[in-house]
């Protein structure tokens, strides 16, 4: 099996050389990755400077560009076989509900998905980096059951796993997104020049993280198992907004 890795943290991230000696266990990995921290780029491709790649003495390939840039690099030009699955993270920080929106990690799955390839995203939820191997352990669980079980042509799989050990880990459970309140304010400060600055404020609190969401699997000790669809296409409201669009027109 041929993996093509990648991430939003950078190709220097903890996570990404924790998972990477992990799958090297079960698969031929190639790491394809952003030269700096690029969370929050969700699906953004850099279009107006050109990309350039360098490699390390690890082997990893450092891309001035986005996850997604990295994804599809990876696979068009600097792999010569054509990957098997498409692997981003292991995130720093949680990628559930309305923050998959965001998320780079999640992001490059997805243009795994859009070039024809199952992609997973995996994101430890913790600010702490403390058990990677916890989540590399079981994406590389997953990954051995999508042998003989596939995912659809339409859809990613976003893993989330607590910080803990994997004594400690209750078990998987899928589950679905939940959502969060409206983020809160940004902040304004000035710079030493007395130039005005802004700043994003913190995450919303959860609005809807109740038993069956994937906040609430995370805050049971279990870890999130969720598949995305990369259809948005909201299906049931197609023939509802035919109807009252024929009528006012």
């Amino acid at each position: 099996m041929r993996i093509l890795l990648s991430n939003d943290d950078g190709v220097h991230a903890k996570g990404i050389a924790v998972l990477y000696q992990a799958l090297s266990q079960i698969a031929q990995v190639t790491v394809v990755a952003p030269d700096r921290n690029c969370s929050g780029a969700s699906n953004s491709l850099t279009l107006m400077n050109p990309l350039r790649m360098s490699s390390l003495d690890n082997g990893f390939m450092s891309v001035n560009g986005t996850p997604t840039d990295c994804v599809h690099m990876g696979i068009n030009k600097l792999m010569s076989e054509r990957p098997d699955l498409v692997v981003a993270g292991v995130n720093k920080g949680a990628n559930l509900g309305d923050d998959t929106l965001y998320s780079g990690t999640v992001a490059a799955a997805i243009e795994g998905r859009h070039l024809g390839l199952p992609a997973i995203a995996v994101s430890l939820c913790s600010k702490e980096e403390a058990h990677y191997e916890t989540a590399a352990h079981v994406t590389v669980e997953i990954i051995k059951k999508l042998h003989f079980h596939p995912l659809p042509a339409d859809q990613i799989i976003n893993i989330n796993v607590p910080d803990l050990p994997i004594s400690e880990l209750k078990g998987v459970k899928v589950s679905r997104l939940g959502s969060r309140h409206q983020a809160e304010t940004m902040t304004q400060q000035a710079d030493p020049w007395g130039r005005d600055i802004f700043w994003y404020g913190p995450l919303g609190r959860e609005s809807d993280a109740g038993p069956g969401t994937d906040f609430h699997t995370i805050s049971e000790g279990y870890a999130s198992v969720t598949p995305l669809k990369v259809d948005m296409t909201a299906h049931e409201s197609l023939a509802t907004m035919a109807s009252w669009l024929q009528e006012s027109m």
